[in-house]
């Protein structure tokens, strides 16, 4: 028999590779690495392109960091991110949680499960933009859907200007928010229990579990990474809230409505251009979520599945030591 020449197939999957490196290298790494550098520069003005590390002007190499740190506004951006997405997540997480689990119940077989998933995930496709257009028009002032709803009501009392305090137009960017992501969470963990063998949940209910007792006891468990996902994904997007905020009530309301992004926005596109301020604000913020994002993994992750590989490594180690 003549021998077939065997093909290696991997040096395709490098080629088809490049494009994508490519990319990355040029829109995300070298703009990721030069926000680093500019931060520790004297960087400012539109149009202007010299700068000079600090050290070399007399002053401290993180002058800029020092200034975004102990800035009144940054601080109230940064607690007003947090807020909003606090706010915005538990329920969500909660609404999500409750659909997931109505829909996933074979004991009560919900009729017209598909229309409620598209409905309930609809606000999802619709753009950020749109939808932060949508509820400025709706609690518009003197004139808007709501307060039309409140003068019919109660037309002694008068229009309520929303976007003159600061607690409702938290409280409205963070329904916002809830009202658009809290169908994509829910599709995320129903894919989650689908993934669930279903003898366990056979098994459960043999042995007299209920509804709620499975809920918590089997399901929950579970999609624990999956929770786990949309947590940091959530924390992150939720860190990097722009849209929303910004196109509904701008920097009005007492910057009621500041985020971090935001303030970093602000400082490099309005009043002197400081760029080099904006981008110590923005490996600030690129630290933050790491560092979170780090300590979820490690508080949240499979204790069981990591003493069974760390068990596995003193067992090769004993083995290696035999030989």
């Amino acid at each position: 028999m003549r021998n077939k020449k065997i093909v290696d197939y991997a040096k395709f999957g490098y080629l088809f590779s490049i494009p994508f490196i490519l990319s990355f290298c040029i829109f995300t790494l070298y703009p990721v690495i030069y926000t680093f550098v500019i931060g520790f520069t004297n960087l400012k003005g539109a149009g202007n392109t010299e700068w000079q590390f600090l050290p070399s002007v007399g002053k401290n190499l993180f002058q800029n960091f020092i200034d975004v740190l102990t800035s009144k506004t940054f601080h109230k951006a940064f607690r007003n991110t947090w807020i909003i997405w606090i706010i915005n997540f538990i329920p969500q997480l909660g609404f999500a949680l409750l659909f997931t689990a109505w829909f996933t119940d074979k004991r009560t077989k919900v009729k017209g499960t598909g229309l409620f998933k598209i409905l309930f995930y609809m606000p999802n496709i619709i753009t950020a933009a749109t939808m932060a257009i949508l509820f400025n028009k709706l609690f518009g002032y003197p004139k808007g859907a709501i307060n039309d709803i409140i003068i019919l009501l109660n037309p002694a009392k008068g229009a309520y200007n929303f976007n003159a305090h600061e607690w409702p137009v938290k409280l409205i960017i963070a329904f916002v928010q809830f009202f658009q992501w809290y169908g994509n969470t829910m599709v995320y963990l129903i894919a989650g229990v689908i993934g669930i063998s279903p003898e366990v949940f056979e098994a459960a209910e043999i042995d007299g579990a209920n509804r709620v007792q499975t809920f918590f006891k089997i399901t929950i468990p579970c999609i624990r990474q999956i929770m786990l996902f949309t947590l940091v994904t959530s924390l992150i997007g939720g860190l990097n809230m722009f849209d929303i905020p910004q196109l509904y009530i701008g920097t009005d309301a007492n910057n009621a409505g500041l985020t971090t992004n935001m303030y970093i926005r602000n400082q490099a596109f309005s009043g002197s251009y400081m760029y080099n301020r904006s981008a110590a604000a923005s490996v600030i913020l690129f630290i933050i979520i790491v560092a979170l994002s780090s300590i979820l993994f490690y508080i949240l992750r499979d204790k069981d599945e990591a003493k069974l590989k760390k068990l596995k490594k003193q067992e090769l180690r004993a083995a290696k030591k035999g030989f």
